[in-house]
C-alpha cells in the first residue's frame, strides 16, 4: 500500500467513508472491498458526522487500510476530544500506518441533543493543524464558504490562517456548478496548497432540497434542484451532475473527494466510469 501524496503533481480522487453506527464493520468493509479496484487514490474517513456517534474513525481507517490495501485519511475534529486525547489519536494514527489527517472543527451538536452531550474544543482548529504537523502527519483542512450566510470571504480568510498554521491541502464542501467552482479556484489560486473539490451525488429531489435548505455549507443551484424534480430518473441525473463536477475539478483543482450518499458506494461505478491516470 502506497502513501497518498496530495500535491499538484497528480489529480487525486478520494472517496469519503462514513463509519458504521455500531461495532460491526463487516458490511462496510465488504462494500469498500467491492469498489477497491476503481480508479481512485484513497479513502477519507469521517468522524462522527452530523455530531452523531459512529465507530471510531481511527479504527475504521485501520480496518479500511487492512481490508482494501488503499490508504485512508483520518478526519480529526476539535469537537470531540481535548488536546490530550487528540495528541494520543495522532500518535496512534502513525502507529497504525495512517500518514494523512484532515482537520476540522466538526458539525454542531443538534439543539435537541445538547442536554445530553457537550462540545469539548479546548483547542482551536489552527492549533490542531500545528499539532498534526508536529506529529509528522500530512495535514489537510476543510474550506466551508457557508453560502447560506454569504461567508465566502470569511472562509478564504480562515483558509489563509490554516495554511499559516501548517495546512498542506484543503477539501471544499460539495460544489454543484462550474460557476461556484470557478469562484473557489480564483479565490485560492495564489495559495500554495492543492485544493480538493467536494462532490456529493444527489439521490432524489428531496435530497437536493434538504441539502440546500437544511445543511450548512451546501448550496444546490435552483436549476439543478428543478431538474431533479422534473426528471424520471433522479439517481441518473444526480450521478451525471457528479461526473460533470469531476470533470470540472480536473480542470480547476488538484483533486476531488466524492461523498457517496447514504452508503450507496455503487454509484461510484457510474461516476468513475472513464479513464484517467492513477499512477
Amino acid at each position: 500500500m502506497n502513501a497518498i501524496e496530495l500535491s499538484e503533481k497528480q489529480f487525486n480522487v478520494l472517496i469519503e467513508v462514513v463509519p458504521p453506527a455500531g461495532p460491526d464493520a463487516g458490511p462496510l468493509m465488504r462494500r469498500l472491498k467491492s469498489i477497491a479496484a476503481l480508479p481512485f487514490h484513497a479513502f477519507s474517513v469521517a468522524t462522527n458526522p452530523v455530531a452523531k456517534p459512529r465507530m471510531s474513525a481511527l479504527a475504521t481507517c485501520a480496518l479500511t487500510q487492512r481490508e482494501t490495501d488503499r490508504p485512508a485519511i483520518l478526519h480529526c475534529t476539535t469537537r470531540d476530544h481535548n488536546r490530550i486525547s487528540l495528541q494520543g489519536m495522532l500518535w496512534g494514527a502513525q502507529a497504525l500506518g495512517i500518514d494523512t489527517v484532515l482537520i476540522a472543527t466538526g458539525d454542531m451538536v443538534a439543539f435537541q441533543d445538547r442536554h445530553i452531550t457537550t462540545r469539548v474544543r479546548d483547542m482551536d482548529v489552527f492549533t490542531l493543524v500545528g499539532m498534526a504537523r508536529q506529529s509528522g502527519l500530512q495535514t489537510g483542512v476543510v474550506i466551508d464558504p457557508h453560502p447560506e450566510v454569504n461567508g465566502f470571504k470569511t472562509a478564504i480568510r480562515r483558509l489563509v490562517q490554516k495554511i499559516d498554521a501548517g495546512a498542506q491541502f484543503a477539501v471544499t464542501q460539495p460544489i454543484y456548478d462550474a460557476e461556484t467552482a470557478d469562484a473557489m479556484a480564483q479565490a485560492t489560486h495564489a495559495m500554495a496548497i492543492p485544493l480538493i473539490m467536494g462532490i456529493l451525488p444527489l439521490r432524489t429531489a428531496r435530497h437536493a432540497d434538504f441539502l440546500h435548505q437544511k445543511v450548512a455549507g451546501i448550496a444546490v443551484p435552483g436549476k439543478l434542484r428543478g431538474l431533479m424534480h422534473r426528471t424520471d430518473d433522479t439517481i441518473k441525473t444526480g450521478n451525471l451532475n457528479a461526473r460533470e463536477m469531476l470533470a470540472v475539478a480536473r480542470e480547476r483543482f488538484a483533486g476531488a473527494c466524492i461523498m457517496p450518499p447514504f452508503d450507496h458506494y455503487e454509484v461510484l461505478e457510474d461516476i468513475l466510469d472513464f479513464d484517467f491516470d492513477t499512477a
